[in-house]
């Protein structure tokens, strides 16, 4: 298409292009231009945030985030006028935000909360999913609120707010708990799986893929009050305006079509691998909101007194 060499000569020049998908200018950005002179995009992922983001083993990786993100990357194929390689990059919650900040991963798909924070650092594309963080219990435990953790040890993994969350809650203020630390969702689980916690404080959707996952998922539950209300979004480099048009035109499209809503489906109510089971997880009013009305605000927009 003569459009789309226009826009890699333009690209070249390090001039605005005009864009094949929508007819307007989309400026130069690092990611784009990267991607043309590259002919990949590096997708960060992550290993066992199901269903958002997980391996199936042999550098394989599935998800409703992985699956939103290939379509962004079709989306960048159309713009930059080639077909685009994807290499998947493990991440994790701690290293997630400097990988990137300095270009190793192009578009984080993961399960990133979008907050006011971390948008200092970072751009994040429109919400696409809703969560509510709770914790995991031991079916046996008869743990249902956070005022039981007294003397309890609470889980959480490293490079992520979850537990701070609980300890700003009213009714944890005179709960006393010990925290111990999982290198990634899987073994912040496996601390409750073996004993060594006795709960685990993180994102509804992690903790139901991973109960989902278990060995004996009726042997667990998620419990307690709602800590927080949190916007997941796929993450990229700041000041990518380019960039930034191009993830929220995928999603956009996506919403008005019901194609996100099929996607919701498949990984939230329908079995997934890798033991062909449901995390049966319906979609929850606010995010059927955020389809209607799509928007980018941070966590603390949704914050409440």
């Amino acid at each position: 298409m003569k459009l789309i060499s226009a826009f890699a000569a333009v690209i070249t020049l390090g001039a605005t292009l005009s864009a094949a998908l929508t007819g307007t200018a989309i400026a130069q950005t690092t990611t784009l231009k990267k991607a043309q002179d590259s002919g990949e995009i590096i997708m960060g992922v992550r290993e066992s945030s199901s269903p958002l983001s997980f391996t199936t083993g042999n550098n394989q990786f599935a998800g409703y985030h992985v699956d939103l993100c290939l379509a962004i990357i079709d989306k960048i194929s159309q713009t930059v006028g080639k077909k685009l390689n994807v290499k998947y990059t493990p991440v994790t919650s701690q290293n997630r935000i400097p990988l990137t900040q300095n270009g190793t991963v192009d578009l984080e798909c993961g399960s990133t909360t979008n907050n006011a924070t971390r948008q200092k650092d970072v751009s994040f594309g429109l919400t696409t999913y809703m969560t509510e963080v709770r914790m995991a219990v031991k079916a046996s435990s008869g743990i249902t609120s956070i005022a039981q953790l007294n003397g309890k040890t609470v889980a959480t993994t490293t490079g992520t707010t979850s537990v701070q969350t609980l300890r700003k809650h009213q009714r944890a203020a005179k709960a006393n708990f010990k925290e111990l630390f999982g290198k990634d969702h899987a073994d912040s689980f496996l601390l409750v799986e073996s004993g060594r916690a006795d709960a685990f404080v993180m994102d509804d959707n992690i903790l139901a893929g991973l109960i989902a996952n278990a060995k004996n998922p009726k042997d667990y539950k998620i419990v307690g009050e709602v800590l927080s209300v949190e916007p997941i979004a796929v993450m990229f480099r700041k000041d990518d305006p380019g960039m930034k048009r191009v993830v929220d035109i995928t999603i956009r499209e996506m919403m008005e079509s019901g194609a996100l809503t099929k996607l919701y489906t498949k990984w939230f109510l329908s079995p997934i691998p890798p033991k062909n089971t449901s995390v049966n997880l319906p979609m929850g009013a606010t995010l059927k909101g955020l389809i209607k009305d799509p928007n980018d605000k941070p966590m603390e927009a949704y914050a409440t007194k």
